[in-house]
């Protein structure tokens, strides 16, 4: 599986979004400052992820997310 996930800091409003293929091993990378993004503003709040059978899948959707505004926007409508 690869997942796609959403990160609020703790510190700061401010949040991230990411994919990986092992979500339990990139979360503890987050906030333990193994990540150059996101080192700066850990600690970090795991409040969302997606679950894909395959990694083209978790990279397209990481990407609208990223890149797509009103994809992004209606995400966090859902979540905050």
């Amino acid at each position: 599986m690869f997942y796609v996930y959403l990160l609020k800091s703790k510190a700061v409003d401010w949040k991230y979004i990411g994919s990986c293929a092992d979500l339990r091993k990139r979360f503890f990378e987050h906030n333990n400052s193994k990540v150059r993004s996101t080192k700066n503003r850990k600690p970090y709040d795991l409040v969302y992820y997606e679950a894909y059978p395959d990694k083209t899948s978790a990279l397209k959707r990481e990407k609208e997310l990223k890149n797509n505004s009103s994809k992004k926007e209606e995400l966090y409508k859902r979540l905050f």
